[in-house]
This record gives structure tokens, sequence and C-alpha cells, in this order.
């Protein structure tokens, strides 16, 4: 490919991004015979054909009867590495902002060098009007349908559902313009007895204008968390509007006569901050607050601690003990067990003790989301349901004005903004998850799905950095809503160990925070690795056991209908020499050739695995056609081998063993599934 002409076919690209269009139709660079390696074994490279297009890279396999695609986003590409060439090739290795990494080799140098530049601009827009969501069109696009997407969140009636507005709590509209904090919400409720000179004097005292107001209501006591970022103290200075939004705060619960202020800094992060003029609450000024630090690391810490977390990842055979060593030298666990421990202690002072919180870290936008959230999901069954987890992403979250653009580097930007805030909130659903796998309506998948949205901007729901910025941008007219899709297909995103009724599931969640309990997450930092053990959840190998025991029991009903059918018209020989029907509810129907139905298994080999249904054999002489459900063949090409399974399982009707070629992996998924620290 010539100079000019690559650079002709990089500005028909750039143009593409503003025209959405099919593969089809859409001009892309086109590279032939590049190999694709596998991670895990490099001798094992799969051979295709290497497709440009303005938002997707795709590769296209030349080998084998099927035709298999690898479509990545390019708005999820996080870098892109080109190596020294090699006598095989070119080596272009591409990183994704979801843990996917694919290491391509170019024939030709020249190519490689051109493709390596077309990445890099087209996974660095520069503007948000290049970003996929505004491009992305679904085959039923329409304004109307558009509208009702994101109807179907309302954060007026989740307050609601708090039991906001009340005699404690109003709505303030101070803010409907953005000019108090551009980036809080229009809409805020504060203390009943705030007055507005309190509201916008305490706003004055605090970073970016981020002055406290409600989170989260607990009904039960009248005790609310409450955020805001953190005040410019300094060493002496104060402000009595902010005391008095403090005191107003503590008024409106009447059970307590102190309350928490919580900041989410290490103490010596906090004091430095003092010598730049601003800090923490002094407790000689604010009376009635009890005040904690509970170090949760900024998010430069946060970066660094996940990246080295990867490149343990990425080791091709690491040993046990380099793993193990690498996991703990990179802080990653630690971290999440800190903000779990944040919210379990923000949890028990507003559900055990009755007391309000106010939590803060710097700004107000990162780590206070994370412990606010933690905290909903410990404090509230609702958080914990499908709906709920939504709700939750979008009031702490999007509406609290987390820098979503900023954070996942959805343009090109300063890097050192980047930060796995939001990766670490979801990391601490799942560990609880993991704790309680029946208090939980979602299932791993739904964590994973929503990650890989958030850092694909297919969907609008998380670009821009605050509320006032996605107004500016026309989110809503422009883009669609992640949750509308979510929701229709909440099916796959259920989990099957679910009980709302069960004890442990209602009120407080009190996860144990020793080191332990804290798992590495393969399921959502491995499970691009086409060579490694299977990794399937418990949740997965049951929703494999339900499809299977739904066509059983299909088939028990077919089988029933005929037997009844086939009474009715008596067609039974009753001479002695005929055998009698066994009409058990388990019998089982069989054709002339008697001899080949010698156990259930030979009519279940069609079926994911043999079923251990006591299921009785023919009597001789019995002599029926066989049902045309004999002939349906089980697709279980979606389903991995199986896991354990300790909970959950007795609820079944029928349970199924693992088949013969897959029980000498149990054991080996286990352990690739259930490693801690």
């Amino acid at each position: 490919m010539s100079t000019n002409h690559f650079h002709l076919c990089l500005c028909r690209l750039f143009y593409s991004l503003k025209q959405p269009c099919s593969f089809s139709s859409l001009f892309a660079l086109k590279v032939e015979k590049v190999r694709l390696l596998d991670r895990v074994f490099a001798k094992r490279s799969r051979v295709g054909t290497l497709y440009l297009t303005a938002t997707h890279t795709i590769f296209v396999e030349s080998e084998g009867r099927t035709r298999n695609e690898t479509w990545v986003l390019h708005s999820l590409v996080s870098g892109v590495e080109k190596q020294a060439t090699a006598p095989s090739g070119c080596p272009l290795l591409i990183r994704c902002k979801n843990f996917q990494a694919l290491h391509f080799v170019i024939p030709q140098e020249r190519e490689c060098h051109d493709i390596h530049v077309s990445l890099q601009r087209l996974s660095q827009p520069e503007r948000y009007d290049e970003l996929y969501c505004f491009s992305y069109q679904p085959k039923d696009d329409d304004e109307e349908e558009r509208q009702r997407e994101w109807e179907f969140l309302d954060l007026r009636a989740e307050y609601s559902r708090m039991g906001m507005p009340n005699s404690q709590w109003k709505l303030s509209l101070l803010n409907r313009h953005y000019k108090v904090s551009d980036t809080y919400p229009a809409e805020l409720f504060v203390p009943e007895s705030t007055t507005p000179s309190v509201v916008t004097g305490s706003s004055k005292f605090r970073s970016r204008g981020r002055f406290p107001t409600l989170s989260y209501y607990y009904k039960k006591n009248h005790a609310a968390i409450c955020r805001s970022s953190q005040p410019l103290s300094g060493f002496n200075a104060r402000c009595l509007e902010d005391e008095q939004m403090l005191k107003a705060i503590l008024r409106s619960n009447p059970r307590s006569d102190f309350m928490y202020v919580v900041d989410t800094r290490p103490k010596l992060n906090a004091m430095a901050n003092r010598a730049a003029g601003k800090g923490y609450e002094n407790e000689d000024n604010y009376s009635h607050i009890k005040f904690q630090f509970v170090a949760i690391e900024n998010i430069h810490v946060m970066r660094n601690s996940q990246q080295k977390m990867l490149e343990v990842c990425e080791l091709r055979s690491p040993s046990m003990s380099d793993f193990l060593e690498g996991l703990e030298s990179s802080g990653w666990l630690k971290h999440i067990k800190a903000i779990v421990d944040a919210g379990l202690f923000i949890a028990k002072a507003v559900a055990e003790e009755g007391v309000s919180v106010l939590v803060h870290c710097s700004d107000g936008w990162d780590r206070t989301a994370q412990v606010c959230s933690v905290a909903c999901v410990l404090l509230d069954p609702y958080y914990r349901t499908i709906k709920g987890l939504m709700v939750l992403l979008e009031k702490d979250w999007v509406s609290f004005g987390h820098k979503f653009s900023h954070r996942c580097s959805h343009l090109n930007g300063d890097s050192k903004e980047a930060s796995p805030v939001i990766d670490q909130f979801l990391e601490c659903v799942w560990q609880l998850m993991e704790q309680f796998p029946c208090a939980f309506e979602f299932n791993e998948r739904l964590l994973i799905t929503i990650h890989s949205h958030i850092y694909s901007c297919q969907y609008g729901n998380f670009i821009g950095n605050n509320q006032r910025g996605r107004i500016e941008l026309r989110i809503r007219e422009r883009t669609h809503s992640l949750w509308h899709y979510l929701w229709s297909n909440r099916a796959d995103y259920t989990n099957l160990l679910y009980k709302p009724d069960h004890s442990q599931t209602q009120g407080l969640l009190q996860p144990s925070t020793a080191p332990c309990w804290f798992k590495f997450w393969v399921g959502l930092y491995n499970r691009f690795d086409r060579g490694m053990h299977p990794r399937q959840s418990v949740e997965d190998y049951l929703r494999a056991i339900q499809e299977e025991t739904e066509q059983l029991e299909k088939l028990l009903t077919s089988h029933k209908q005929k037997i009844s059918k086939l009474e009715e018209k008596q067609v039974w020989n009753c001479s002695p020499k005929a055998a009698t029907f066994d009409k058990s509810p388990t019998a089982w129907v069989f054709g002339n050739d008697v001899g080949l139905a010698n156990t259930p298994q030979d009519y279940t080999s069609g079926f994911l695995t043999s079923s251990p249904c006591q299921l009785k054999p023919p009597r001789s002489g019995l002599t029926l056609s066989p049902p045309q459900d004999f002939n349906k063949t089980y697709d279980s090409s979606s389903h991995s081998n199986g896991s354990d399974l300790e909970s959950g399982i007795a609820d079944l009707s029928c349970r199924s063993p693992f088949s013969e070629g897959s029980s000498r992996d149990q054991d080996s998924d286990d352990a690739a599934y259930s490693a801690s620290m």
C-alpha cells in the first residue's frame, strides 16, 4: 500500500466517522495473510484477513469451514504497540480496556506501520462527536423508541421510593442552572431546616462547590448518607454556613445526637491538602461530629496498581508463587478490601447505630462514589436487583458527576486523569456476590457487560463528566441508553441462585473483610484467554442444568400425552404373553428395536449430560414408536465444563452430574475459579 493511498484511506475513515454505515458498505483498509497468535500457546495461531473500518478492527479467519470473526471497537483500544520486525512478519499488539489482548503478525512492515498509525488515531478521538455512540444505529431506531429508552430510569421515582421529600428533607432547585456547582445535578435534597443562604455559603467553602447533600435515606431509622467534597479549611479557616449545614443534617435525624464525617483519603494526603488551603473538618469547629479516616488511595495509586495486576495476568506460564507474589505486590485486592471496609463501616453506622454519615474525598466524585454506593448495596436489597443496580449507578455515579470521560479515557487527553475507579466498584459488588450468592438478583455477566459498555462508548449513559455536560451534548436526543438494552435482555443476567425471601438476602449484608475472602476476578481479567482451564461459575452451570431439566420435562410431558392417547385407543395387548405398561410418570417410550434401549442415557445422547433421574427400563414385548423429540440435538456450544455445585442445586428437581469428559476438569476448574489471596 503506497503512502498516498494510505492517507487517502485514512481520510475516508475519518470522514465516515460522521456518517454511520454498515461494514459491508464502508470502505476499509484490508490486509491479508495476517496471523493472530494465541497468548497462552504461541505456536497456536490463526490466519486470516484484517479489516480496519471507521469504528471497528475486524479479523476474519480464512481457515476452517466456519467463518470466525473477531470484532474490536476502536473506542475499547487502550494501546497499540508495534514491535520489532521478525522473519515471520511484523508483530502488532493491541490492548483493550476490557482486558482483551490481540497479538497480530502482519506480513509486511509497511502495512504494520500504516495500521499502527491508523489505530492510534482512531482509538483516540479528539471530539465527542467522533465517539461511537453518536453514529451507532440499531435496527429499530426511531426517536420515540429512543425517548422511551431514556425514560426507563427515573431518579425522582428512586428518591420517592426512599421516602423523599418528607418532614426532614426537601428538594432544592438552587442548582437548576448549575451555578452553585457545575458538576452537581440540577435537583438535590437538603435538610428541611436549611436556607438558600446556608446552601450557597456552604458551597463556597467546599471544593468545586460540592456542598453536603443527600445520597441515601434509610427510612427505618431516619439515618442518612450524605456526600460532598473536602472543605477549604486550610489550617484554621472556618465557615459558619458550612457548620450550620452539618448541624441541619444532624437535626434531620432525631434519633441520634451526633453524626460521622468520613474522609475516604489517607490522613497524610488530607494533611497535605491542608497546606494547599483545603483539608478536612476540624472537630473543634463542628459540634457533635465524629471524624473518621478510612485510607483509600488516590486515582494515581489505583491506576498503577491495576497495571501491575494486569502484567501478572499477561504472564505466559507463571508458577503459582510468581502469580501470587505478583498479585500481592500489585496491592489490587488490598485496595478492594479498603473500599469494602469503608462501605461496611458506613452501612453499620446507618443500620445498627442509626447515625447519619457525611462522606467525602478530595472533590467528591471518585472515592466518595465508591464508598457511598458500596454502602447502599450492603444496606438496601433493592440495589441488589437488576434494576436497582442500574438506578444506583445512575444516581451515585452518573448524576453526581463521576468523570467518566476522563477516568475511562474516552477522548485523547491527559493519561494521568485515567483511573479504574468504576472498575473497583464493580469488583466490590462481585466480591460481595461471592460471599452472598443468593442475595443478588443479577449474575456476574451483568457486571462484565456494564464494564464493557462503560468503555465501549456504544451507549450514551457514560459519556461526559457531569449532568450539565450531557445536556450540552444532547445525549438523550442523539444516543441510546444501555439500561433499556440490559433490561430487555434481563433473562441473560438473572442469577438462578437468587432467593429474595432468604434471611441473608434481606436487610444489612455483613461480609467478612478478612484478606482470605477476597478473590482474584478471573472472569473479568482473563475471560479472553482461550487456552486456560474452564472458569465457569456455579451460576452458569446451574443455568445449563436448568435448560436441560426444562427439555427433559417437555420430553416427559410429550411421553405422557402419547401414553394417554394409546391407552384411550386401547392398543395394549392384554394377553398373558404381553407385558404390562408401567404408568409411572417416569416411564419411557421406546421404538421397535428394544435391544438398543438399555439405559436412559441411550435417549439423552443429544443433551448436555446424561440424566440420573430414576427412569424405569422397558419391559419385554413393549413396541411403541419413538417420538420425534428424540431426534432433536441440544446445542451445548454456549456452555463450558461445569464447576462446583454446592449451593442452590437442591432446589432443582433433577440433578445432572458431570459427563465423563468433563468430570476430570472439575477440580482444576474449581481451583482456577476460586483462587484467592
